[in-house]
């Protein structure tokens, strides 16, 4: 093997896909067509879909998830369309994909080794690459089999590994282990070196932008910071975290964007990420922004606050932002949402309504921990006084004499300063 994953290796641009929607009876619903998402991630990884196929089936088959009916309805639909992949919305075992690509003739894909391919495809920073390859290390460990056979499909093969090729396997089954160990080792120092770099932020009040995925949450900070974060209306445009300052009319604040949420995220997903969302687990606000046009919004905002609550973040104060109000049609479910979470304010990233009713509320959040102060002392303490006008709000001043009377507003995180400065 080379540095790179076998994932790595496997593109899937312009390949025609059939997706499938495999569902046990009790399972909710997400949107009106379960396939919507998938499809919307497909698309992001370069496929063309040419095929859906559903069931709602009593209990999964162990074998191959499906029943045997719609294995073979699957596989007349792959020859109909000429499909080179079969995309699961689902977590399938390796013996699953085996069985599968047996029955349908044609590369299948899970989920997870979709979502892992649009992280690949998006990663920026060396954390964020570490973090993906980590992810996909792990994933493929259990699947070198089925991952070759899906390179030799690629490469005009048969699909088929045997011979040699099994050696070959059990060599990259050894290399993969020690590129695990390599890449977590990598990735702790990494997470070192931004624990610190987080410690030091702690000056600022801190507001994190949480989300589902394609919610609009870089459009949001584009538009509340003027910073030109990517922005790009697919799945996961976003994976590294972003921090910049943001003005409000009294107060500066630090605000990050973070990788989009989405349903049924891979436990081994939210792990790799887990240090890319130590911003979240530090932010003194959470700015949950939700695309109120989605008829499944209701469902999204679930799907983010399942991963908070697994991250350990579901306590953290949160400001709902209902984003996208201009494409709103659906005004009912727009005041269900309102009823369900009464803290929220209606924006639009795109059209900049709302926009100064954010900044306003979330200056209130900031200054509803602020303490207040009413001193008294001497003209010649310049320090404590410009130390005020810095990291404060400054509600009235006199001069009497020799003395300055003030009445402020200060953060917590700064009064110490202020009183050694005035018992100075």
């Amino acid at each position: 093997m080379t540095d790179r994953t076998i994932l790595d290796q496997i593109t899937y641009n312009e390949l025609p896909a059939v997706l499938v929607s495999a569902t046990v009876r009790e399972d909710e619903p997400f949107g009106d067509d379960p396939l919507d998402e998938l499809e919307a991630l497909a698309e992001t990884a370069g496929m063309q879909v040419v095929g859906k196929a559903y069931q709602k089936m009593q209990q999964i088959t162990p074998r191959t998830y499906v029943g045997k009916g719609k294995t073979a309805e699957i596989a007349a639909l792959v020859e109909e369309t000429g499909a080179k992949i079969v995309v699961f919305d689902n977590e399938l075992r390796p013996n699953q994909q085996s069985a599968l690509e047996d029955e349908v003739k044609a590369s299948v894909l899970d989920r997870t080794e979709l979502i892992l391919a649009i992280f690949g495809q998006h990663v920026r920073t060396r954390q964020a690459k570490v973090q993906v390859q980590l992810a996909q290390a792990e994933y493929e460990l259990p699947r070198l089999k089925n991952l070759w056979t899906h390179l030799e499909r690629q490469r005009g093969g048969l699909g088929a590994v045997g011979g040699a090729g099994e050696r070959q396997i059990e060599v990259d089954r050894r290399l993969l282990r020690n590129r695990i160990s390599k890449l977590k080792s990598e990735l702790d120092e990494i997470n070192k070196r931004r624990a610190t770099e987080v410690e030091r932020r702690f000056e600022l009040f801190q507001v994190s932008i949480v989300g589902y995925t394609n919610a609009g949450k870089s459009t949001l900070m584009n538009a509340l910071t003027e910073e030109g974060v990517f922005v790009e209306d697919k799945l996961f445009a976003t994976l590294d975290t972003r921090t910049c300052v943001w003005k409000l009319p009294d107060h500066k604040v630090l605000l990050s964007d973070t990788v989009g949420f989405i349903r049924n995220l891979p436990h081994r997903l939210v792990a790799s990420f887990h240090a890319t969302l130590e911003e979240v687990l530090h932010a003194d606000l959470l700015l949950h922004v939700v695309d109120a046009s989605h008829p499944a919004a209701v469902e999204m905002i679930e799907a983010v606050n399942n991963v908070l609550h697994e991250i350990g973040a579901d306590g953290r104060r949160t400001l709902m932002v209902f984003n996208k109000i201009d494409n709103v049609m659906d005004q009912p479910q727009l005041t269900h949402l309102h009823m369900l979470h009464p803290e929220y304010v209606d924006v639009s990233a795109k059209t900049g309504e709302g926009l100064k009713a954010l900044a306003t509320k979330v200056q209130e959040v900031v200054e509803e921990r602020e303490t207040a102060l009413d001193w008294t002392f001497s003209a010649g303490n310049g320090k404590l006084l410009a130390y005020l006008q810095q990291h404060g709000k400054i509600l009235d001043i006199e001069y009497a004499d020799s003395e300055v009377h003030v009445k402020a507003l200060i953060e917590p995180r700064y009064y110490g300063q202020a009183a050694a400065l005035k018992d100075a």
